[in-house]
């Protein structure tokens, strides 16, 4: 079950509690990807790889086999997704950290090749099936796949975009008519 705080989400996994940020430690379209933010990702990121490793290295290998043939081969897709989604998001942590130290230029970093890759959403119906701690970690790696999603995209959408003519042409009446031109 999830625990709500004022400051972060909390998922109970097999040792302990995982600590994830909320959405107020996002980027909104105007801000920029902050060193804490990444920090905190990166963080949070690992975490969540460590428990999901523990998991399916132990526990897990017993719980899938109680399952049903068709639900262990749903657990096995399912715990791929997991892993992708972990790569994707470790891989552009280190996009973002490579930008912030110099060694790629913010134009370069946001090539499409170093965007986010996608990731085939989970079904449901399979996790569903599935055992309560793998469920969390699912769902977990769910969660912040999405809003290091929302992060990549507001970082692109933050971007100074070329005024379109109509737009520039209601900028100047703006101010030709609020007496600036």
């Amino acid at each position: 079950m999830w625990i709500w705080s004022l400051q972060a989400f909390h998922f109970p996994v097999m040792h302990g509690t995982f600590t994830t940020m909320d959405d107020s430690q996002c980027l909104t379209p105007e801000a920029h990807i902050t060193t804490r933010l990444i920090d905190s990702l990166h963080t949070e990121t690992m975490i969540l790889a460590d428990e999901a490793r523990k998991y399916f290295d132990e526990a897990g290998r017993d719980e899938r086999a109680m399952l049903e043939p068709s639900a262990r081969v749903g657990f096995a897709c399912e715990s791929l997704k997991l892993t992708t989604r972990i790569m994707h998001i470790v891989a552009w942590l280190l996009t973002q950290r490579a930008i912030e130290s110099g060694e790629l230029n913010g134009v370069e970093g946001r090539r499409s090749e170093r965007r986010l890759g996608h990731v085939l959403g989970s079904d449901q119906l399979v996790v569903d099936q599935l055992p309560r701690a793998a469920r969390v970690l699912i769902n977990a790696s769910a969660e912040l796949y999405a809003r290091v999603r929302r992060v990549d995209q507001g970082s692109i959408e933050s971007e100074d975009a070329p005024i379109s003519p109509a737009r520039a042409l209601m900028g100047r009446l703006e101010r030709r008519l609020a007496g600036g031109d």
